[in-house]
């Protein structure tokens, strides 16, 4: 899935989240979340935890069509 980096970046820096204490958030490794920002995709499994890491619907953090 093609995610909003920047909308993602975005609610961390709203939160004062940084990449590791998302990934934690998240239940996934901060060089995952690395990886995914900087990539801008994922699998849906780990979108869903990233939305639900930042407490987002994934609606939210992936870019459509």
């Amino acid at each position: 899935m093609n995610i909003k980096v920047q909308r993602i970046e975005t609610m961390m820096a709203e939160r004062g989240l940084t990449k590791k204490a998302l990934a934690e958030s998240c239940g996934i490794s901060a060089q995952s979340v690395s990886t995914i920002i900087r990539r801008g995709t994922c699998e849906p499994k780990t979108a869903g935890k990233l939305a639900a890491g930042l407490g987002v619907p994934v609606a939210d953090i992936i870019k459509e069509g």
